[in-house]
């Protein structure tokens, strides 16, 4: 009988990721939430969803009736202040209502660093954290991991932005205090394996990729495999609230979260006791390969994403230069058209080629032959067919990289540009028709691919809304033919 799982953190970066992977085997799991809505429709069938919260000792006991097996994976970096006093309590609560009903074992995410030197606030509490579990009486499989390397986490952001913003990079010292990086498959493959992993009581097991290694040398791996040249200047005084207000300023990390990262990466995060490699079959990947598995991640987490999903929330307008995904920039709109889906979709499926783009068409031949002095394809290579499209088609400038007839077109875009282009059309069924979402996204390369799409943002909200309003009159003009002849659907 497959053991029942208590997860908590399912909304975060890891606990999300780890829900997939234990849904993909099966295994049946109860989400822990404070915001049950933030869950629901995103589960498998058979698993479910549970009001609660780690610092409420009843919604605990509730939630763990029945488990074999909890996962804590949940933190409270975030808050202002007292987060390590926030996380005692949760931790002991916890551990307190896991006995109470009989949990089999908690399996714990923690932090690496050295428990006989220096450690910075965060890391202490992780290490408290994993003491006051293990005080409970409840076996504990602890897993302490340094940096973690994954598209969405947050070294692995912070890096991101910093390499893609700055040409020139003033570092401090703490830039080059090594590590001992983990690429997030590995993380979750041990997490994983804590389920079955023998143990009589509880163990501490320290996880790390096989390369030691500085924020440093991370960032210029990250820049050799984007293809970036940056120039480091080291500078010994700048003290780690100048570093967070500096990375506050140029990364997605406020000033808070980035002081607390610093005051945690400024002290060495190396694997002392390989039991991990002895014990589990999991041999973790070196730092090139987490890196690019990242930004491979991270084109497919982009395409499975429904814009539709994502987006229906910001309305008709747009922040200025659109949303940003990871490093993608995304500019994404929608109009509503009274005829069904199959419909909806019939000129998007005829688009290019000598049908034309449904907008200033003689701007896309502009953009066409600026491209050919350039070096690119150009406009010219039209599109195989002009009814019926296959993935893998050129479609002029574009290659067609999905096609879904009646629901999805994906293009790539193959002209040449300070980065990687798409542009998606998606029809869904509406109230009385059909809802069409267009969406462009843009991967740029450093600081020359972000100043392009800003230069040219302005004209594709002209040329894109214009491009969606001409699709929607091509899709209603034949509906009112045919409802003349009497054919209605």
């Amino acid at each position: 009988m497959k053991p029942w799982i208590l997860l908590t953190g399912a909304t975060g970066y890891i606990g999300g990721r780890l829900l997939r992977l234990l849904e993909a085997e099966c295994l049946p799991v109860s989400c822990l939430a404070r915001r049950p809505e933030y869950l629901k429709g995103r589960l498998a069938a058979g698993n479910e969803v549970v009001a609660g919260d780690v610092l409420d000792a009843d919604s605990l006991q509730q939630a763990m009736k029945g488990v074999d097996a909890a996962y804590y994976l949940v933190h409270s970096m975030g808050a202002a202040q007292g987060f390590e006093e926030t996380d005692r309590q949760a931790a002991e609560r916890f551990g307190a209502a896991a006995r109470a009903e009989g949990v089999g074992r908690i399996i714990y995410l923690g932090g690496l660093g050295d428990r006989l030197g220096k450690l910075s606030p965060h890391l202490r509490s992780r290490q408290e954290v994993g003491e006051i579990l293990r005080q409970s009486g409840v076996p504990v499989i602890e897993f302490r991991a340094s940096v973690v390397i994954g598209s969405g986490s947050l070294s692995f952001e912070m890096i991101r932005a910093l390499v893609e913003r700055l040409p020139v990079m003033i570092t401090p010292r703490w830039v080059t205090v090594l590590a001992q990086p983990i690429a997030i498959r590995d993380v979750l493959q041990y997490l994983r394996a804590g389920l079955d992993a023998p143990a009589s009581g509880s163990l501490i097991y320290e996880i790390g990729g096989p390369d030691r290694v500085s924020y440093g040398e991370l960032m210029r791996e990250y820049a050799r495999q984007r293809g970036l040249h940056r120039l480091m200047i080291s500078v010994p005084a700048l003290t780690p609230r100048l570093s967070s207000l500096w990375l506050g300023l140029v990364t997605p990390l406020y000033a808070r979260i980035g002081r607390k990262l610093i005051d945690s990466i400024r002290h060495p995060t190396l694997v002392q006791d390989d039991s991990a490699l002895r014990v589990f079959a999991i041999r973790p990947v070196g730092v090139h390969d987490a890196i690019a598995d990242a930004l491979r991640n991270e084109d497919r987490e982009c395409a499975e994403t429904r814009w539709s999903d994502a987006l229906s929330s910001a309305g008709p307008t747009l922040r200025w230069g659109g949303v940003r995904f990871g490093n993608r920039l995304i500019d994404s709109r929608s109009v509503h058209v009274a005829a069904p889906p199959s419909a909806a979709f019939s000129p998007i499926q005829r688009i290019g080629g000598t049908t034309g783009w449904y907008y200033g068409n003689w701007v896309w031949k502009l953009r066409g032959w600026i491209d050919l002095l350039a070096g690119g394809v150009g406009m010219r290579r039209g599109r195989r067919d002009s009814e019926q499209l296959h993935a893998g088609d050129t479609l002029d400038c574009w290659r067609v990289e999905a096609f879904e007839p009646g629901r999805t077109l994906r293009l790539a875009a193959e002209m040449k540009l300070p980065g990687r282009a798409w542009l998606e059309f998606e029809v869904t069924s509406d109230a009385g028709g059909s809802l069409i979402r267009q969406t462009a996204i843009f991967d740029p390369v450093g600081l020359g691919g972000l100043m392009y799409w800003y230069l040219v943002y302005p004209f594709h909200q002209l040329g894109f809304a214009g491009m969606l309003r001409g699709i929607a009159h091509a899709t209603e003009h034949p509906l009112r033919r045919k409802c003349r002849s009497g054919i209605r659907y």
